[in-house]
């Protein structure tokens, strides 16, 4: 008998739509399970936002914990002549400034001129030396005859890296120079020239310092000089214009020279630290907005199956409460060496209702220009062990570690994940194998049937002949 290729049609019987209802039955089995799935792959991502949130908390935390915050100062002039910054132990007060001569470069420039950059003044290969100060080394550049123009000895000069650079000078009606001039300032870096090799070159560019060839060398166009200045009254002398060591932790920095007595004035500097708290305020506040967001609750009607889509990821979960609560009782530094001992003190209050930090300008400020060596100590301590910021950041820093809680609640997490596919691969392999074996075991029923119902009409057709025979 030939094979069925639709289900019921041999029987009569509605098995497709049976088989199909078996089948869907066998389906929602996996739901429960899907389900799981869904909440732990959301789980997953919740850890990652606040992973990223935390990390983000520690960069303004981290901002915070300098101790330079709360000791800098700010500098003004009153003349253009000099400027001043500090580090941020510089102390504040007024200091007169003096500038008579600004430290410059020395210049050499060749008395001969050439009629051009191009023409080769040296008959034969030469080494020029080039000595600056009595204390540094010599430096030697080798100078073929044919690389012995203008241009090619600017290059070989610049090529290198002498402490020098050297530059050609075009003085009109066809005569060029060579210019050389020292990168750094100061008489004690004054320099000398002298070529071993060809007296041509020797006679075009030596310089021995003291310009006795009133013919031929070179000739200082611009003396090298130190910087001189009165601080104070005190005078200065320094081979620099940058000078850091005349005020401590103060650098001055000469563009000029004054006419007479100038005023340099150092004054706290309390922007920076006010700054650095507000930023630390409202990173915390974005890190409660991320808690919140994260463990949101969506009262759902009486008697109903499942809790609202909208839930927080990680609503009642145990490793976001540690932190939040952690991080809560770490606000305050009771055992501050200082008078300030809570945030509360110089403006930062904390909402009981929402758990964010409210800050009151006017009375940080005042803190910090009262004491601001105080609150330092309560908010950044020692910067390992104590003070507020520090505290804060070694947990932070603890959480977010490989051996921290969030790893370990995203490893349990993965984990879970893993154990719910291998069950949902297996239940759905079992459904496909038992639905497999029920549709044969139909396409077996329909063909018996079939078989039978046409035996039955044949057995009908036959008594039906021999009645109508008699």
């Amino acid at each position: 008998m030939a094979s069925i290729s639709t289900l019921g049609i041999g029987s009569g019987l509605d098995l497709s739509s049976i088989l199909d209802s078996l089948q869907a039955a066998q389906k929602a089995t996996l739901t429960p399970i899907s389900k799981q799935q869904s909440s732990y792959t959301a789980k997953l991502s919740g850890y990652g936002t606040l992973k990223s949130a935390l990390v983000t908390f520690q960069t303004a935390n981290t901002a915070l914990n300098k101790a330079d915050l709360f000791t800098a100062t700010s500098t003004s002039s009153s003349s253009t002549a000099f400027s001043a910054t500090t580090t941020g132990n510089a102390v504040a007060g007024k200091y007169t400034i003096n500038v008579t001569q600004l430290a410059q470069s020395q210049t050499l420039t060749t008395k001969n001129t050439q009629p051009d950059s191009k023409t080769a003044i040296a008959t034969g290969d030469s080494v020029l030396t080039i000595q600056q100060g009595g204390d540094k080394k010599p430096i030697t550049i080798d100078i073929s005859a044919a690389n012995s123009s203008l241009s090619g000895i600017r290059d070989s000069i610049n090529n290198a890296k002498a402490g020098v650079s050297a530059s050609i000078i075009n003085v009109g009606n066809g005569e060029y120079r060579l210019s050389i001039t020292s990168d750094s300032t100061g008489s004690d870096n004054a320099m000398s020239l002298s070529v071993s090799g060809d007296s041509a070159l020797q006679s075009f560019m030596g310089y021995n310092g003291t310009n006795t060839d009133a013919a031929n060398g070179m000739v200082e166009s611009v003396t090298a000089q130190n910087a001189e200045l009165t601080v104070n009254n005190i005078k200065i002398t320094n081979s620099s214009n940058t000078i850091s060591d005349a005020l401590e932790d103060i650098t001055l920095n000469l563009n000029d020279v004054t006419t007479g007595n100038q005023t340099l004035t150092i004054t706290k500097d309390t922007s920076k630290a006010e700054s650095a708290v507000k930023a630390w305020v409202d990173a915390y506040n974005a890190l409660q907005d991320t808690f919140s967001s994260l463990t949101k609750y969506t009262k759902v009607d009486a008697g109903a199956d499942t809790q609202d889509t909208s839930n927080g990821a990680l609503l009642g979960d145990s490793t976001l409460r540690t932190i939040q609560t952690q991080l809560k009782g770490l606000l305050n530094n009771p055992q501050s060496s200082s008078s300030f001992k809570t945030l509360a003190q110089i403006g930062v209050t904390s909402d009981p209702n929402t758990g964010k930090l409210e800050l009151d300008n006017d009375k940080l400020k005042t803190a910090l220009k009262k004491d601001a060596a105080g609150v330092k100590e309560m908010i950044v301590g020692d910067g390992k062990a104590s003070g507020i910021t520090t505290i804060i950041g070694n947990n932070v820093t603890s959480w977010l570690s490989n051996t921290g809680i969030i790893k370990a609640a995203t490893d349990g997490v993965s984990k879970t994940l893993n154990n719910l596919t291998v069950q949902y691969n297996k239940a759905s392999e079992r459904i496909d194998s038992e639905m497999a074996r029920y549709k044969a075991q139909f396409t077996q029923l329909d063909v018996m049937m079939s078989s039978l119902n046409s035996t039955s009409s044949y057995l009908t057709q036959q008594f039906d002949t021999s009645s109508s025979k008699k």
